[in-house]
């Protein structure tokens, strides 16, 4: 297969197991925690970094901001080889107890965004994979953060805002809002490769009054550490399990 357009990646350039932020600044944070690591691409919103973890090549890639631009990256890595994703992203929390600067584990999304509906009908569910959902579950755990883990709220309109809607997703329990996890969840299912997703929270709609963008920037840093840090644990539990997995055939 030939180097992919937008990613500018081709079969070899990168792991099994790659960590999708959407930041690109967040993507070059992860990749600095990777052994051997170098910079296969930049093109766009797409930075590309490959290195090892416990010797075994794993990859990172900001997917941008959005559905279209992460169902692009995500197609294209799985077109090369990509079978276990995480996205490693920001979101703003929904409910009123959770602090700025929580972590949280997505189990599903509310597909309220465009993307994911050209890929399968209203009514099919956004779902991450189960064993990587564990997978980041025991990497909070054995690190000793507190997380929150539940459905999602994806959408596309950062800015705009449906108080009837914020009202229902809360009073049914969404744990938090962002902008990619229901395409890569859907993508990973209809693809048949594992997506999980552990994000790290820069908001609260509900807190009032609001506290000022440098407090929630501090606040976020500290959890965007902690996310990187799940995600990587994730990984590396991942690859003992599938190790063993391999063995017990």
């Amino acid at each position: 297969m030939s180097l992919q357009k937008h990613i500018r990646c081709k079969p070899g350039d990168v792991g099994e197991y790659v960590l999708i932020p959407g930041d690109e600044s967040r993507a070059a944070k992860i990749a600095e925690r990777l052994e051997d690591v170098r910079k296969i691409s930049e093109n766009r919103a797409y930075h590309v970094y490959t290195g090892k973890l416990r010797g075994v090549k794993v990859s990172v890639c900001s997917t941008g901001i959005g559905g279209p631009s992460a169902s692009i990256a995500i197609e294209e890595l799985i077109k090369i080889g990509a079978k276990t994703l995480i996205r490693v992203g920001s979101a703003g929390s929904r409910q009123s107890y959770m602090p700025i600067g929580s972590l949280v584990i997505a189990t599903a999304a509310y597909r309220g965004e465009g993307t994911s509906h050209a890929y399968a009908p209203s009514a099919f569910p956004a779902v991450a994979d189960l064993q990587v959902t564990s997978s980041l579950i025991k990497a909070a755990e054995s690190l000793g953060y507190k997380y929150y883990s539940g459905i999602v709220y994806t959408r596309d309109a950062y800015y705009v805002q449906d108080e009837g809607l914020n009202k229902f997703l809360t009073d049914s329990g969404i744990v938090a809002a962002e902008q990619e996890c229901s395409i890569a969840f859907i993508l990973g299912t209809i693809k048949h490769v594992r997506v999980g997703a552990i994000l790290a929270t820069d908001s609260n709609i509900w807190l009032n009054p609001q506290p000022p963008l440098e407090e929630k920037e501090k606040l976020f840093s500290k959890a965007e550490k902690k996310a990187i840090d799940v995600a990587l644990k994730a990984i590396d539990i991942l690859i003992e399990e599938d190790k063993l997995a391999k063995k017990n055939l």
